[in-house]
């Protein structure tokens, strides 16, 4: 008698939501404008290297789209998506909106690759929500580390007028107490409307922008802290002292860069503008991350069970790769993904913090934002 042979069991889908917010296409420079795959694009590159490694554990994966209006709640889209068995969402979304969204489906996990506000990793931090994005903090100490190493301790600070500016301000003001810059001056630049590109708007930021910045006390670096993209764009080679600017623009903290080719990134670089015709903008890096670290964590544990991959994840062999020269790993109290902050000018990566020199009992990545003893985030 032939024997059946058995029936190959069916294999592993897995289905990942996103959700994301419409960037303003208000931008001082053109070439930040938002694409309109911005963010998704990223994801779904993840998702093709996913389903590569996922055919030879028999899994699949799969993605699911959606965009979020700025006082929309999210939990109707949510609903949708879990109604066709979304459990995993990668998610762009203000503070807001991120934890109505975490407390909406709390059988779910939430990766925030976008929000990059302290307190949702600090007081407001939820157990199913994991950050990918770094924190201003994160940001700010990666920029301090390396001017202290360049010996420029003063620093003229300017300060958008608009909420995100002065959280960003904030940060910047603890960089400067925990590395031990001096703080010469903050500045505010108040937002009073108008469009940011025009004929006469070179004319008239030639003249505005020096005056703004005179007689400031003697200082080493201008730093920036505008999130609104309102002013910082325009002060590079205008300012009133021949003083080089930081933060929100001249040389910049940042998550990725399309200039960024160091430890391979070249290869993820191509392949993103094959696939898409455009750069690698940081969200897209982050999106790609967030979605890279489902798949890794789905693979190892060879299960897609919300909670079993929150304990992969939280546990000591999780890592992820993304061509920054070292592998990443979670920070337990608060889930935020610990990585390298490059420090660019648009052009090239100029450098990448921590900075040689700074050392840590755990993670020299956790010179950055944040230590554990000063957390107030309390996870389950």
């Amino acid at each position: 008698m032939l024997l059946a042979a058995p029936a190959a069991a069916d294999p592993l889908e897995v289905k990942i939501g996103v959700l994301r917010q419409v960037h303003s296409r208000e931008t001082v420079s053109l070439l930040d404008i938002p694409a309109a795959d911005d963010f998704v694009a990223g994801a779904k590159m993840a998702l093709e290297d996913n389903n590569t490694t996922g055919r030879f554990n028999d899994q699949t994966f799969s993605l699911l789209d959606a965009k979020v209006g700025a006082k929309e709640d999210p939990a109707a889209k949510m609903d949708a998506m879990i109604a066709q068995g979304v459990k995993l969402f990668v998610v762009d979304l203000p503070p807001d909106q991120l934890l109505a969204a975490a407390d909406h489906a709390r059988d779910a996990l939430i990766f925030n690759a976008g929000a990059e506000d302290e307190r949702v990793r600090e007081q407001d931090c939820r157990a199913n929500v994991f950050h990918t994005t770094p924190s201003r903090a994160m940001r700010a100490d990666g920029l301090a580390e390396y001017l202290m190493w360049k010996q420029w301790r003063r620093w003229f600070l300017v300060v958008g007028s608009h909420p995100d500016d002065k959280l960003l301000g904030d940060a910047y003001v603890r960089a400067a107490r925990k590395f031990g810059a001096k703080i010469v001056e903050t500045r505010t630049f108040e937002d009073t409307g108008g469009g940011r590109r025009s004929d006469s708007g070179v004319v008239q930021v030639q003249r505005q922008m020096p005056v703004f910045t005179q007689k400031a006390p003697d200082y080493d670096v201008l730093i920036a802290a505008d999130e609104s993209n309102v002013f910082a764009g325009y002060l590079p080679y205008r300012t009133w002292d021949a003083r080089p600017v930081a933060g929100s623009a001249g040389l910049m903290p940042t998550s990725w860069d399309p200039s960024h080719d160091l430890w391979g990134a070249n290869q993820l670089q191509n392949r993103f503008f094959k696939s898409f015709r455009r750069a690698m903008i940081e969200r897209d890096n982050q999106a790609w991350t967030a979605t890279r670290i489902i798949g890794e964590a789905v693979a190892h544990s060879k299960s897609a069970d919300v909670q079993t991959l929150r304990a992969y994840l939280r546990g000591p062999d999780f890592n992820v790769a993304d061509f920054k020269g070292t592998r990443l790993t979670l920070r337990p109290w608060n889930q935020q993904l610990r990585q390298p902050i490059l420090l660019t000018d648009g052009r090239t990566t100029v450098s990448a913090s921590p900075q040689e020199g700074y050392q840590h009992q755990v993670s020299e990545l956790d010179t950055l934002g944040l230590d554990q003893p000063e957390t107030k985030c309390k996870l389950p």
